[in-house]
């Protein structure tokens, strides 16, 4: 038994657009049987509340949409929802393709070397498993976590299709977005981030609680939404200065990355995150609208090359 309703709010190259076939992700995952129920309206789905039940539809998903032969995150690290961050890749894969259309004839960007920097890779290496698969970008992913990069890169060992395309580093100063990460030689296409939304653990959790109240889904002990670490989930300031230290730490760096993009959950953080863009005197910000269900967020993107060093940056490597 299937669902019936199109999540349509996703990009249209978004594979999970259409309802999850249980039947074919068990197949893809036995495990997943365990965990898939059917709610008042016939429907089948899991729990989205219990964290194991969305892991293992992610394996799911993972080995029948993106070939990942393994996938397995241990507690208590982020179990993060694929469709939204699915959508995250082909959204900036759609900007790069449409504000560049006069160079390129709109070409899709694909390919080597179209190469990202992931920004928070975190235990799960989501984005550098869709992007790769996806539009065969090669990636590099950082983190402060040693251990949570020891568990990507296990991940990335144990699938082929990773091995060569996915490098991790570990960013040794927390403080450090760029610095300490990107050589003197290299160059990105594009960094991406889903940034530390709360800015302490009791901010996240007191939000995780009014969610589950409104959603009338109480727990003695309510367990926040996917899990997470506290670097995944918050930081000092939130996500409003950690957008502020990256997009002034984005500067130093403004010929050795085409694009800058980050994801915004908070609108309210969209004006700080202008005004600190203007400051440093960017050539070109755009701003994505991205929705998930009852979620709204958006990337948020910039660059500092003009219209004459994006011709010359695509025609060396695209």
């Amino acid at each position: 038994m299937a669902q019936t309703s199109i999540k349509t709010e996703l990009h249209s190259n978004n594979k999970h657009r259409n309802p999850y076939d249980f039947d074919a992700l068990i197949l893809a995952n036995p495990l997943l049987s365990d965990h898939v129920i059917v709610n008042k309206y016939g429907t089948q789905t899991i729990n989205f509340f219990d964290n194991e039940a969305v892991k293992q539809l992610n394996k799911s998903l993972l080995h029948k949409y993106y070939n990942i032969q393994f996938w397995d995150l241990p507690q208590p690290y982020l179990v993060p929802p694929i469709p939204g961050r699915v959508d995250y890749i082909h959204h900036v894969a759609q900007m790069m393709e449409d504000n560049n259309a006069d160079i390129n004839n709109k070409r899709m960007p694909s390919g080597e070397n179209i190469s990202c920097l992931d920004i928070g890779v975190g235990a799960n290496c989501i984005y550098p498993i869709v992007g790769s698969s996806e539009y065969g970008w090669s990636f590099v992913g950082t983190d402060i976590d040693k251990k949570a990069l020891d568990v990507a890169q296990k991940i990335v060992d144990l699938n082929p299709d990773l091995k060569h395309k996915v490098e991790l580093r570990l960013q040794e100063n927390p403080k450090n977005i760029f610095d300490g990460i990107i050589g003197s030689e290299e160059k990105f296409y594009i960094t991406i981030c889903n940034p530390p939304f709360f800015s302490s653990a009791k901010e996240a959790a007191e939000a995780n609680m009014r969610k589950n109240r409104n959603l009338k889904n109480m727990a003695n002990k309510p367990e926040l939404n996917f899990a997470g670490k506290s670097n995944e989930l918050w930081c000092d300031g939130g996500e409003d200065e950690f957008l502020a230290n990256m997009i002034q730490q984005s500067r130093r760096y403004g010929n050795k990355c085409y694009w800058f993009t980050t994801l915004v959950s908070n609108e309210s953080h969209l004006q700080n995150a202008y005004r600190a863009l203007r400051k440093t005197k960017v050539a070109e910000v755009i701003t994505l609208p991205m929705s998930q269900g009852n979620k709204t967020s958006r990337v948020l993107a910039w660059t500092f090359l003009n219209q004459y060093q994006q011709k010359t940056w695509i025609a060396a490597r695209w």
